[in-house]
């Protein structure tokens, strides 16, 4: 029983010795998909990009490949929600796509090469690699198109696959392990899937530097254990309004909004 004790305990584990990296990171709040809305800035558009970094804020932001071997920048699996199109992203080429806009609007899904020449380094990104499709070959060309970038960014993903291949290939860049409580979460997983990621298992693989947790369930046993035992920097993903926000401070370091702007140095932008 001890030993299993010293085990679960010793997997929960993070990367403690680059926090003073996170400062930009904690000088702003960061804005899920682009601040986008629903008209003419759908999310993960250039639109909402483009209005994320002139008002300030840092951008969270999810990339994943197309057929032909393009990363560009998709919360979903399948097309459907944004584009009315019942395909999934990877089994279309990046020609495709540009005849489907998004929502309704103009915009259509970019390429991440070119969302990176607009930020270009003004405010901090958190780049989460999806799982979709081949995640090793994602993070290879999303690692080789970050790689002269000149701005702050780090990057996560739910897939400890993903965060492992980047502690392995490139480990002075920043990682992070994304999690939530599946038991209570509306997401169809596995049961073994629930369990490691549920209780953050894989930080013993992964050694992130940082712990994305949904903030609905901080209260989460290995969460908060973790939390307490390591001190590890804390991004709180996904705030749908400011109360929420300013009450859960003190548990994250670095916040993730959507879908309301907040306040930032005691003003409204």
């Amino acid at each position: 029983m001890a030993f299993l004790l010293a085990g679960y305990l010793l997997a929960l584990k993070t990367n403690n010795s680059r926090k003073e990296r996170f400062a930009p990171y904690k000088k702003q709040y960061i804005a899920h998909r682009g601040l986008y809305d629903r008209g003419d800035r759908p999310e993960n558009s250039m639109a909402a990009y483009k209005a994320a970094v002139e008002a300030g804020y840092g951008i969270e932001m999810d990339v994943q490949l197309t057929k032909d071997g393009r990363a560009v920048l998709l919360h979903d699996k399948n097309l459907k929600r944004m584009t009315r199109i019942d395909r999934d992203l990877f089994e279309c080429t990046y020609e495709e796509l540009q005849k489907m806009p998004l929502g309704s609007s103009k915009e259509t899904i970019p390429l991440f090469e070119d969302v990176l020449k607009l930020v270009n380094g003004r405010v901090p990104l958190i780049i989460e690699i999806k799982p979709h499709g081949n995640v090793v070959n994602t993070c290879c060309e999303a690692a080789r198109l970050l790689k002269d970038y000149p701005g702050e960014y780090c990057v996560e993903s739910f897939h400890p696959l993903a965060m492992m291949w980047y502690r392995l290939h490139y480990p002075q860049v920043l990682r992070g392990q994304l999690a939530s409580d599946f038991f209570r979460e509306d997401t169809k997983v596995s049961l073994p899937v629930a369990v490691i990621s549920s209780n953050l298992l894989t930080n013993i693989l992964v050694d992130p530097d940082f712990v994305a947790y949904n903030h609905l369930y901080a209260d989460q046993f290995s969460f908060k254990l973790c939390r307490a035992l390591y001190h590890p920097v804390c991004v709180g993903y996904t705030f749908k309004n400011f109360a929420d926000l300013r009450r859960e401070a003190e548990t994250f370091d670095v916040e993730i909004f959507d879908g309301f702007v907040p306040y930032k140095e005691g003003e409204m932008l």
